[in-house]
């Protein structure tokens, strides 16, 4: 199926089971949805997506499975039936206690659809944390109240405003567990995702991140699909596991092509790994850089030696911004962050701007130019108002990290000067 502008049903199956019978019907705007983006499984385990066209009549289950089966018949072949199911079941049996992250700020209905999505984790021993940034109101507090004696849940307020702020206060609190992973308040996670994640780690001490894969859990309107032509968070990772370490830097540097190693939106680290980077403050939402802190951390891991690991089987599914104002936002911050991050890899290490400087023109080609694989999913009808605006986001992402950077170097002035003033006195 050719990439289209229309909104799409999102179907996940598993052919070990019952499937379902697929019939056009109504999107949100009233449009009639007439293709389907299926996730298909076998007995637990993702093999691939599935973009299908559903003919006016409908496609039965006999049809629907016959077509799954053609389009996935390499993943079929590549994975045995029964190998993933007693991995996970083995797994399961020693899955190391650990912690689970939400940083938060002013979505409490967001936030408790995420909650509920923990309380079916199969993962045996597992604490949640809820990290409020900045609140200005009660509502993030009585949700996480909602879920106790459900979940082993912890509360935390961080009261200035931004992502890695309210990650870093996490990260200075008691954490169970060796490994610490992290979702986003708008996403809910697959059953499996926590035991996944954390089955990357089994029996690998060199491997300190693992990411897992982002699938949309909605494609109801345009702004949707066309967020997951641009790349969605999974930039097109698919879904064959996948290592990054020093012995992979010639085929993936870790600065560029943009790095498929890793999204913030599904992450997990070694906690002690994790601490002794932190994540970068002049980055992420809430600055004016607007992202690029979950980049940071992994191309720091690697550039020290660290192995990460792409772990697809460890799903979470996003709720994208349903409009298209919403839409251009995201891209905008996209491209600011982006370049920010490039500058604080720079002011971190200088050195880092002659290696970037080597890699620039294959970044142009992928990026900025003309049927690079920046354009290649994006269907006919994609805005390019949208593309142009995430390029001239780019230029802004040093500026907006050094902005941020100097206004929290005053921050922190005033509060020394006042504790000093307060101690005095």
């Amino acid at each position: 199926m050719s990439p289209t502008t229309s909104a799409l049903h999102v179907v996940e199956v598993d052919l070990e089971g019952d499937l379902p019978e697929l019939k056009p019907g109504p999107a949100d705007d009233g449009t009639v949805l007439t293709g389907a983006r299926i996730l298909v499984r076998r007995a637990g385990e993702p093999l691939g997506v599935v973009l299908i066209e559903i003919p006016p009549d409908g496609l039965s289950a006999p049809e629907l499975e016959r077509r799954l089966r053609s389009e996935l018949a390499a993943e079929l072949a590549a994975h045995p039936a029964g190998e993933f199911a007693a991995a996970h079941a083995a797994h399961l049996a020693r899955a190391p206690r650990c912690t689970v992250v939400i940083c938060t700020r002013e979505h409490p209905d967001a936030l408790r659809t995420a909650l509920a999505s923990l309380t079916h984790q199969d993962h045996p021993d597992f604490a949640v944390l809820v990290v409020d940034n900045a609140p200005t109101t009660t509502a993030t507090r009585e949700v996480v109240e909602e879920f106790t004696g459900a979940l082993d849940l912890r509360y935390l307020v961080e009261p200035r405003p931004g992502l890695s702020r309210a990650r870093n206060a996490a990260l200075r609190s008691a954490l169970d567990g060796e490994i610490v992973a992290w979702l986003d308040d708008d996403e809910t996670a697959d059953p499996l995702w926590l035991s996944e994640l954390t089955r990357a780690f089994e029996g690998r001490p060199e491997v300190l991140a693992v990411s897992g894969s982002v699938q949309p859990a909605e494609l109801a309107s345009v702004a949707q699909v066309w967020f997951e032509q641009f790349g969605g968070h999974s930039k097109g990772r698919g879904f064959t596991a996948q290592e990054f370490s020093p012995a992979t830097r010639r085929r993936q540097h870790p600065l560029f092509p943009l790095p498929p190693f890793g999204v913030g939106a599904n992450m997990a680290f070694r906690t002690r790994a994790l601490r002794r980077i932190g994540f970068d403050e002049a980055l992420g939402a809430g600055t004016a850089t607007q992202g690029g802190e979950d980049t940071k951390i992994f191309s720091d891991l690697l550039l020290a030696g660290a192995t990460v690991r792409y772990w697809p089987t460890a799903i979470t599914r996003h709720y994208h911004r349903r409009d298209v104002e919403g839409l251009a936002r995201q891209l905008v911050g996209y491209g600011t962050g982006l370049t920010a991050y490039y500058t604080a890899c720079v002011l971190q290490r200088p050195s880092r701007l002659i290696t970037l400087v080597g890699l620039a023109p294959s970044a142009v080609r992928a990026v900025l130019s003309s049927g690079g694989e920046r354009e290649a999913t994006l269907g006919p009808d994609f805005p390019r108002e949208l593309l142009a605006a995430n390029r001239r986001a780019m230029l802004g992402g040093p500026w907006a990290y050094l902005r941020t950077r100097a206004a929290q170097w005053r921050q922190g002035r005033r509060g020394t000067s006042g504790s000093r003033s307060r101690a005095r006195s």
